[in-house]
């Protein structure tokens, strides 16, 4: 078992920036990649962008340039920067088993609200 705790989430401006992490615990020693998941009121839950193992990384084209997901230890973070009033979503981080091709284990969500 592999347990998420998200934190950080918050109200900003348009054009700041915020922080989330994800702290990561349990059965991690069979973890491929930490990804960031997020959903919009009314929408469907959409992939960020992940770190894997190797520490490399990819992020959705919406989001690219802007945010950027980095590790320590046990702790993934994503940083968030120039936000936009569609950035506003409950955020997740999801953890990769190896040999799986879906997240099976989810934090319980932060919010981050981009006021204009």
């Amino acid at each position: 078992q592999v347990q998420l705790v998200e934190s950080g989430g918050g109200l900003v401006q348009t054009g700041g920036s915020l922080r989330v992490s994800c702290t990561t615990s349990g059965r991690l020693f069979n973890i491929d990649a930490v990804g960031w998941y997020r959903q919009a009121p009314g929408e469907e839950r959409v992939w960020v962008g992940h770190i894997t193992r190797d520490g490399l990384t990819m992020y959705a084209g919406s989001v690219k340039g802007r945010f950027t997901i980095s590790r320590d230890k046990n702790t993934v973070y994503l940083q968030m920067n120039s936000l936009k009033p569609e950035d506003t979503a409950v955020y997740y981080c999801a953890a990769l088993e190896s040999g799986r091709t879906r997240y099976d284990y989810w934090g319980q969500g932060t919010q981050v609200t981009v006021s204009s």
